[in-house]
Order: C-alpha cells, then structure tokens, then sequence
C-alpha cells in the first residue's frame, strides 16, 4: 500500500479497493493457514484518538483493519487487526465457538447445493415437480437450532416453484425446508411439514407483477413529474465529506451496517458561525424479524439481517431516476469477497435534496400579510435487499437542524403453502389462493453516539404528566395544567426503558455543562419515536433470548470503543443464553452491572419499527410501509436556525394546474395570488 494513499485518506473512509487485498495478502504472509475471509472492514481507531485529531491536538491515528476470516473447509475463526500504516498485523486469535455473518458468496451456492441434493429431487417429485430448474431457494441463516448449535455453520433452505424464469415464486412456496452445511457445502437434513399426516400442495395460481405480466394494465392517465435544479445542488463534497446549510458530517459505508454517519456538527451562524458537535457516530446496529407463526420450522424465522448477513453487503446499486429523483450525487460502496478481493457495489449511496413542504408561515388575519418559507431536506439513501424483502434507508437533514431517520419497507412477504384444511388466521393472512403471510415484526436498533456540544452528554426522560394538583387546588384551580416530567437516568439500569403512549414519552440528550440562555434549560437533542412497538415474542422464547436488545424501546451505555452491535459482534447460531456469550458479549452484559451515565460519554440504543399484519394488497408486491424516527433540537439554537432561509415571492418553476388558474373558473386571479409573500 503505498504511503501516500494512506495520508490522504478521511480517518472514517471506508477501506479502499487497494487496500482490501493489501490487507488480505499481509494476513497471507502472517499465518500458514489456509483462509477464506468472511470480512474486511475499516477498524476505526479509538475515539479519544480521533477527537484529538480532530481538534488538532494529536497526530492522525494510523489506519486498520478488522479482519473476520475462516480456515478453507471449516468452520473455525480467526479475528485480527491489520495495521495499514505500518504493514503489521497486531492481533490474529482464534475465536472457538463463533459464526460470522453469512456472506452473500454463502447465500447464492445453497440453490445450486439443493436442486442438486438427491433427498431434495426426490421431495420434489413427491410434491408432482420433475425439472428442478424450475425449483428455487432462499437462504436463510438457521437462527439456532440445538441439533448442531454453533459446531456447524448452518443455513435452511426456504423453497419455492417457478413456473418460467420469471414467474414470482413467493405464489408458490414448497412445504419442506432443506439444512445445508455451508463449510461442507452439502445438505444434511430435510424438516417436512406434514398436515393430518398429508403433505400440502404447491399452490399454483399465479401472482405476477413484472412488466412483461402487467403491462397491458398500466393507466394512461399519469402525467410525468420532473424535479430540477437549474444553477445546481446545495451542498458540496469533499471525498465522503459533505457539506450542506450549516451541517457538515462524514458519510462511511461498511458491509454490516452500511451508511454510517461520522462527526456529525453544525456551524452555528448564531454564534459567529462556530461548529458545534452533534453527533459522533450514527448507525442502524441491529435489526430483527421475527415471524409469529408457532409450528416449526417458522420458529426459526427471525433474521437479524445486520448482523447475520450484513445490510451493506446487501445493498443495491441504485439506477437515476428510479431509486432517486432530481440532481444526484453518488458513492460506491465496497466490500471483501472470500477471496480477500475488492466487491464496488457502484453507486450504492445516493445524496440528493428534496422539497420538504412548508418550513414556517404565518399570516397576520388584520391585514393578510404572510410570511412563508419552504423547507428543504438533504437525503443520503441505501437500498438494500434481504431475500424477500426492501428496506429503503433515508437519513434526511432538515433545514431546522432536524435529523430524521426513515426506512421504507417493500418487495416481497415471505409465504408458506397451506394445507386444504389449514386456515391462515389468526398467525397469518392468506393474500393468495392456500398462501400465507405470516405475522412479522421489523424492529431496528438505531445508535446513537452523541456528542452534543461536547463529549460529556446525560440523558433526561421526559413524559407529559398532568399536574398532580386537584382541580379547585391553590396549585391548579381550574384543574388544566400539565407539565413535562425530566427524569435523569443515572445508570445503565434505570435507562432500559419502554416507549410510553400515553405519556407520548421522548428522552433528550443533554450537555449538563451549558444551558440555553433564555430558556434556562440545557443545550439538548429530542429523540422522537412514535412508532417503537414491543417485542412480541415471550419471556424465554429462542427470539426474546437471541433478540435481547428488542426487549427494551431505549438503553443507555458509558461509551467503549467495541460496542457497536447490541447483539455481539456474532450473531448467528447463537442462542443468547447467558453461557453462550463469552466472548462475544451484547448489551444485555454490557448493562448487567448498573454503571453511570451521568454527565459522561455515553451511547444510545433506540428501537424502532413496526408489526406487520399481512394485508391483501400486500401481494404480489408490497407498497412501501414507512416508519421513521426524529433527532430534534431542543434548546439547542438561540431561537428558530432558519430565519436565515429566505421566504419565497414565487413559486418558481410551480404553474396552475388549469389554463384558467381554477378548475372551476370561479373568481379571477389576481397578482398577490400569484406571490407567496404579500
């Protein structure tokens, strides 16, 4: 790797095209061992190291890799850290008893490992299927199953018929579940699901969505849309760096959790334009999936798809004007294969500016004056694609100094056949002829680093309360106040709390050290989640075990430089028991002793998401389900940050939608009509 690569590069930039195989080849001359990589990332160096950087009072941290690799044919593990800037490796250890995350290298052979397994031709002859080109699979990691436990690296099988290439498969789900060894590349056990003692047969209506289906049905009464902008976009980059009204921030990608957001501040035109720190560190950490359906094999249905298989791995190289519409910027996002390569996913993250609808307004009734500004929102977006399913991902920053996050959840539910004598209720809902769509949850585990104005954060749960002062009392004579309740969590166990509704319950992160100086509160950030439902599976259940961060809406940790997945570093084939987690513990260790969180750097682990009920209209594709989350100032600013924004005189490129100005041609339209400010 030559040095001047290495000087150029952002501390947060994700590994290189170069530097992958630089890395791979220097573990090569390491060991003797034969090795096939399961993961080549940027290991970010200490926090206290880079904030001193950053500060420009310590020397730029040397540049590492974190390396995840397997001996070929086996299933044993190897971790270590390869320093790029001095062409070292300073750590490689065994890791006894670990799965690492399935790559998609794993995934993509199982298909062909099937149609060609005798015990799964012979399954589907049973079930009238002769050609098995026409048969299909989706691998799946087996979640935990105590027939093998971790000895094995493990992936089942979940399978489908295709009446032609392109025929959608999830129309036609088979009702046995093939076990491949992935080390061993074969399959060793088949689970087959028999109703009354019958087999079920393969629904074969069809329910098609794809163009060359459909398109006779598409509607000629679209008109197009088109969003432009004639002298150029907003903001500017810098490598991975960008800058956009006042915010500024590093945009990292990795194979596990894809977009990661770095160094996060805002340079504040109300105090002289200083920079302000926000946030140190943003990421989706975790996620699960856990289906409610009670027979086996279902039990096992629970991706964790950050952590088992990696959201950046899966992600999709977005096309212009599909994925995002308007003026575009894109990065690459790059990966390790197997073979200790460079994978580019081109143009994985997209970076575009939207209209956000009205940012403030007022009219004055006495004399109609208004005052009307638009808001703006700059988007960074990944797609990405877990077998079935889409989730869309949008960071969005708003002209106010709102941050949201935002997935939008599409592409396909995941289907079982059912038995003639099967109703799909109450676990499930039957959007096709005998197929079920079993009930599901999505819940993501946001974390969230903050730095706001400074290292040392505390965090405040604040609940609206009413006041507890009768009506007719000194205190509350007409029985009308109310008040928000701030609640300092002080250690780790006070923090694991739940959302609650009817308290429309939020928590602030704030700097303890400087207070707003009218308000007379602290400089803080509003986490906002309305949308955080509870783990459904029970106490003691293998997802309730293996899922332990979903057990809570909120956690709060002191900041240590490993924690960064609160499901452990592995994730798949664990059972989440607590004799199990040596060595790769989680946030439910991470919080078994009550520490301080108080006035210290601490991490955020906010769940978010939504239980899915299965819908009719659901199938054959879904429309995208939203669920978002807010990062608000709260006392943050002097007062509102977008005074700045100038109000609009017109609307620009905005026309009438009818020559007369009205539909109905009721009233004339006068110039003061045609402004947005008079």
């Amino acid at each position: 790797m030559p040095s001047k690569d290495v000087v150029a590069m952002h501390p947060f930039d994700p590994l290189s095209v170069s530097e992958i195989p630089f890395v791979a080849d220097l573990l090569r001359q390491h060991t003797p061992l034969d090795l096939c990589f399961n993961t080549i990332t940027l290991h970010e160096p200490p926090k206290t190291e880079l904030l001193a950087y950053f500060q420009s009072n310590g020397p730029k941290p040397d540049r590492k890799a974190l390396v995840i690799a397997l001996e070929k044919g086996t299933p044993q593990v190897h971790e270590a850290i390869v320093n790029i800037t001095t062409s070292t490796v300073e750590k490689f250890v065994y890791r006894p008893g670990m799965c690492p995350t399935i790559s998609l290298e794993d995934l993509e052979m199982v298909e062909s490992i099937v149609r060609s397994d005798p015990g799964v031709i012979e399954q589907c002859k049973i079930l009238g299927v002769e050609d098995m080109s026409k048969v299909y699979c989706d691998a799946w990691t087996i979640g935990f199953d105590k027939r093998w436990g971790a000895k094995r690296r493990m992936q089942q099988a979940l399978m489908y018929y295709r009446e032609s290439p392109t025929d959608n498969q999830y129309a036609h789900p088979l009702d046995f579940c093939p076990i491949v060894d992935t080390d061993a590349q074969k399959v060793i056990e088949i689970d087959i699901r028999s109703v009354n003692g019958e087999r079920t047969p393969i629904p074969k209506k069809q329910y098609n969505y794809l163009p060359e289906f459909v398109a006779e049905t598409y509607r000629p009464d679209l008109k197009p849309i088109n969003i432009t902008q004639p002298e150029g976009v907003s903001f500017q980059m810098n490598g991975n760096e960008i800058e956009w009204t006042g915010f500024k921030f590093h945009i990292g990608f990795n194979a596990r959790e894809g977009i990661v957001l770095n160094n996060i501040r805002y340079a504040d035109p109300q105090e002289g334009g200083k920079d302000r720190s926000m946030f140190y560190r943003l990421s989706i950490a975790e996620m699960v999936v856990p289906y409610g359906e009670p027979s086996a094999p279902h039990h096992r249905k629970h991706a964790f798809d950050v952590g088992e298989y990696g959201m950046g791995a899966m992600t999709n190289s977005l096309k212009l004007g599909c994925d995002c519409k308007g003026s575009i910027h894109y990065l690459d996002g790059v990966y390790s294969n197997r073979r200790g390569e460079a994978v580019v996913i081109p143009q994985a993250i997209c970076i575009h500016e939207e209209d956000a609808g009205i940012l403030f307004k007022h009219t004055d009734f006495r004399d109609g004056k208004c005052v009307v500004a638009r808001n703006r929102k700059l988007v960074v977006s990944q797609v990405f694609t877990a077998a079935n399913y889409e989730y869309c991902i949008y960071w969005n920053f708003f002209l106010d100094g709102t941050i949201q996050v935002e997935l939008k959840l599409t592409g396909m539910l995941n289907t079982y056949c059912l038995h003639p004598t099967e109703e799909a209720a109450p676990w499930g809902t039957e959007v096709g002829e005998r197929i079920t769509a079993h009930n599901h949850q999505h819940i993501f585990c946001l974390r969230i680093d903050p730095q706001v104005d400074g290292v040392n954060n505390s965090v405040m749960q604040s609940d609206a309360m009413p006041s507890p002062h009768p009506p007719g009392s000194e205190e509350n004579p007409y029985g009308n106040a109310f008040f928000c309740q701030k609640t300092v969590l002080k250690t780790t166990a006070e923090a694991a709390c739940d959302y609650n509704h009817e308290t429309s319950r939020t928590w602030d992160i704030v700097n303890p050290s400087k207070m707003h100086p009218t308000a007379k509160k602290p400089v803080a950030f509003k986490i906002v989640s309305r949308e955080s439902p509870r783990l459904l599976a029970q106490p003691g259940s293998l997802v309730w075990n293996r899922a332990g961060f979903a057990r809570h809406t909120f956690w709060v940790t002191p900041y240590q430089d490993d924690q960064l997945y609160p499901a452990g570093r592995y994730v798949p084939q664990t059972s989440g028991l607590e004799n199990d987690l040596e060595g790769n513990f989680n946030i439910i260790t991470w919080t078994k002793e009550a520490a301080n969180i108080e006035n210290t750097d601490v991490v955020c682990w906010l769940n978010f998401g939504l239980t899915h009920f299965p819908r009719a209209e659901d199938f054959p594709v879904m429309p995208t389900e939203p669920v978002s989350i807010l990062l608000r100032p709260t006392n943050f600013f002097k007062q509102n940050p977008a005074l700045d924004i100038r109000p609009l005189q017109a609307q620009g490129e905005s026309q009438y939608a009818f020559e007369n100005g009205k539909e109905n041609g009721n009233g004339e339209v006068t110039e003061a009509m045609k402004k947005c400010c008079v």
